[in-house]
């Protein structure tokens, strides 16, 4: 039986189809000469305190809608006022309301990393992402082999891109540890039932070497999450859904920065 993350997938796999046959590879390839070089978002991760990737994020396969969000600049550069260290922008369509516009509005308003988040599965999405101005990009471990991680993060590599690397459990994280990826994404929720299991984090932190970034994904509810997860081991956390629907993005990204740094 398809899991949800294999449905996600290939429906991804069908969008994608359609931008490939309107822009080709090489064209897309063409738009990324004289683009100003990625900012260093894992640098800056890097920096004492908790950093905040905080979200624009419209729905999810678990919760629905969450805000409608008429203007994502607006909401990107509230999370900037308050001290995010990147914004993530959704960019996958049918699950999540995301668009590739969206990223194109974020990239105009802010002056801090961007990182894409999607469902990569080609090159073609990474040398998307670095058109369209993303910083940073998402590749999670359970969508992709060995070969098709060490590719992705290559090319990225090559294109000045960061890569959170997304896992799930102890395989995931040692596949992404043994293959070298320096940011490390703890998904606390499993993308096959949608559950959300907030001692995740902690059971892999240990597996993740300390000179690794360590992101905590999903589960940051407030500040006591923020809080929690900084005593675990988190360097940054992720936050989507906290945030567009807490009322003040900016006073959300803060609370949860100050909470976090020990």
């Amino acid at each position: 039986m398809a899991t949800v993350l294999d449905q996600i997938i290939d429906g991804v796999r069908e969008d994608l189809a359609g931008r490939e046959s309107r822009i080709p590879l090489e064209r897309l390839r063409r738009q990324c000469d004289g683009l100003p070089a990625p900012r260093d978002a894992e640098a800056l991760l890097r920096r004492p305190g908790l950093s905040v990737i905080a979200e624009v994020k419209r729905s999810s396969p678990s919760k629905g809608a969450l805000s409608q969000i008429p203007d994502p600049a607006a909401l990107a550069s509230a999370y900037e006022a308050g001290g995010a260290t990147a914004i993530s922008v959704l960019t996958e369509e049918r699950r999540f309301d995301g668009t590739l516009e969206d990223l194109d509005a974020v990239r105009a308003a802010v002056d801090i990393p961007v990182l894409r988040k999607d469902f990569m599965v080609t090159e073609y999405q990474v040398w998307e992402a670095r058109a369209r101005g993303a910083d940073i990009i998402l590749l999670i471990v359970a969508a992709l082999t060995d070969e098709q991680l060490s590719t992705l993060m290559a090319l990225a590599g090559t294109l000045g891109l960061t890569c959170l690397v997304e896992v799930h459990d102890e395989a995931e994280t040692t596949r992404a540890v043994d293959l070298g990826a320096t940011v490390i994404g703890v998904n606390n929720r499993n993308l096959k039932t949608l559950d959300v299991d907030t001692e995740t984090f902690a059971r892999l932190a240990p597996l993740i070497p300390e000179t690794c970034v360590r992101v905590a994904e999903s589960g940051v509810r407030g500040p006591e999450e923020a809080r929690l997860f900084a005593r675990a081991g988190a360097d940054a956390i992720l936050v989507g859904e906290a945030l567009v629907i807490g009322g003040d993005p900016a006073d959300g990204v803060r609370s949860m920065i100050s909470a976090g740094t020990l």
